[in-house]
């Protein structure tokens, strides 16, 4: 018997929108394999819905902006699959018949229930038309609802269960699985629920059929659907790699983040001494990288062996690079990578460079070099200038966010030390910016210093049989995970001591990771 399963019932306001010309868009459009988004009304007969004769249903009476962002949530989703989103009923009719859903997005629900959707499992290889279905005003005709319950939909036909939770007594708390954390990194399974969170992603973990069933979204995507991945756009060899190249000091490159394991290379030449600048953006739909599925990870090479740096920003998904080089050949190695709430499984999607070339005259500079330490909750600083010009005019430069730097203090042009007491907490990245008497300027290398006190749970032991002892100083969300990054168990500390039940596991080693939206800490321990 076929079975079907239900989005998470929502009861919420209705507001109502004037409908729209549905503009044909799609995301692949050379791919067979096709999901339909039909936001304009549809007649449904024969199926399997029609138990109750035809369904007359009604279009999703969104704008044309609200139809476009879900669109483009929905195709960013299944952006590493070789499968096309559109809007546009031809390609549907022109795909396989069994290599085919239409999701119909409708403002008509009596006929079926309160539910945000709900559609058929495995109905995408049955070849009949049966389609799916998200009811747009019964989720308040909200983009972000609206394509989270599309995706989730589509993940039904594609042959997903929900990812659901279960206590340490393999007892199941949750059909559907809410995530953790908040802020542009707060993360949930989109076979979850991912209404209340930022970064929704497939997911290997727990469904409802029992805690030791675990549900690799990806496998099973691209196992029985008739598609698998979109094939690798960048390569990984550093001597083949695809060149960036400036062309009036700028260079735009569009990548995809296709596996797990995908690793983007891409060369650039620096003509002369000057400015590198990069903002590698993930694909979003809004501020703060709303609707992203990729946390962005950025190597600056000068060789396949050779790091100058890695750019990573703990509580951000994109990157934004700024540093001086000298002329010649750089390297760029992209990956998506995890954050405190996700681990890097399906850390995937696509993404932009935009890289900016500032010519600069190299300095007679021979030395010039920061270092720096946090006392007694001071930062104090101090740096080193041999140069044949004069300093003019030194400033003191931070940054909180990885994003940019802000000058601080403008201490002495023979000053060699500042000191301060840091109000913010958490992680502090400095630099020295120093001008000379010649009119150029040059900065040091970034140091980092941690301000508050890292007050964080603590293991009783790293060697565990039946439960894992934390002593926590305050409340911290809590992930057990492998070492591959799958994520076995959530939950929150209280003050106090915490008995974590790990009679599930198996024996090996095992990572917990504990956050509470500044801080990070990963402990290892060994399940016996």
């Amino acid at each position: 018997m076929k079975n079907f399963y239900q989005l998470l019932l929502l009861l919420l306001g209705i507001s109502m929108t004037s409908s729209a010309q549905v503009t044909p868009m799609s995301s692949l459009p050379a791919a067979s394999p096709t999901i339909f988004l039909d936001f304009d009304g549809h007649l449904v007969q024969g199926t399997s819905w029609n138990w109750n004769g035809p369904l007359l249903l009604s279009s999703s009476n969104l704008t044309n902006e609200k139809i476009t962002e879900v669109y483009n949530r929905v195709a960013e989703d299944y952006r590493p699959f070789q499968v096309n989103v559109t809007t546009d009923s031809t390609k549907y009719w022109a795909a396989p018949a069994n290599r085919r859903i239409r999701l119909i997005l409708t403002v008509t629900s009596s006929w079926y229930g309160s539910a945000g959707g709900v559609a058929y499992m495995g109905s995408f290889t049955w070849g009949d038309n049966t389609p799916a279905f998200v009811f747009t005003e019964l989720l308040n005709y909200s983009s972000k609802n609206i394509a989270e319950a599309a995706s989730h939909e589509i993940g039904h036909t594609l042959g997903l269960r929900h990812q659901a939770t279960y206590d340490a007594n393999c007892v199941k708390t949750s059909e559907y699985n809410v995530g953790i954390g908040s802020g542009e990194i707060g993360w949930a399974p989109i076979m979850g629920v991912g209404y209340y969170r930022n970064f929704t992603l497939w997911h290997s973990g727990t469904n409802p059929l029992g805690c030791t069933n675990i549900q690799n979204d990806l496998d099973v995507i691209t196992s029985f659907n008739g598609f698998t991945y979109r094939p690798d756009d960048y390569g990984t060899h550093f001597q083949s790699a695809n060149s960036a190249s400036f062309v009036n000091d700028q260079f735009t490159i569009n990548g995809i983040v296709e596996r797990s394991n995908d690793i983007d290379v891409l060369k650039f030449n620096m003509p002369s001494f000057g400015m590198f600048k990069l903002d590698a953006i993930p694909f979003n739909v809004g501020n703060g990288n709303t609707g992203s599925n990729v946390d962005l990870q950025i190597e600056l090479m000068t060789n396949s062996n050779t790091v100058i740096r890695t750019y990573n920003p703990a509580d951000l998904l994109q990157v934004n690079m700024d540093t001086l080089l000298s002329a010649g050949t750089y390297w760029l190695r992209i990956q998506g990578k995890g954050n405190a709430y996700a681990s890097e499984y399906a850390s995937l999607g696509s993404y932009k460079l935009v890289g900016t070339y500032i010519p600069g005259a190299l300095l007679p500079l021979h030395k010039f070099e920061l270092k720096g330490q946090s006392v007694n909750g001071w930062h104090k600083l101090n740096w080193e200038i041999i140069a044949d010009e004069n300093v003019v005019k030194q400033t003191v430069e931070a940054s909180w966010s990885g994003r940019a730097f802000e000058a601080i203090a403008l201490p002495d042009v023979y000053a060699r030390t500042y000191a301060y007491d840091p109000t913010a907490t958490g992680t502090i990245l400095y630099r020295i910016k120093t001008e000379f008497d010649d009119g150029k300027y040059y900065y040091s290398n970034i140091i980092t210093l941690k301000n508050g006190a890292e007050a964080k749970p603590k293991l009783q032991s790293n060697l565990v049989n039946q439960m894992l002892l934390v002593s926590s100083p305050a409340a911290f969300d809590y992930q057990i995970l492998d070492l591959s990054g799958r994520i076995y168990e959530t939950g929150t500390l209280i003050n106090g001591n915490n008995q974590l039940f790990t009679s599930k596991l198996s024996k090996g080693m095992y990572l917990v990771r504990f956050s509470n939206g500044g801080q990070v800490f990963t402990e290892k321990f060994l399940k016996q």
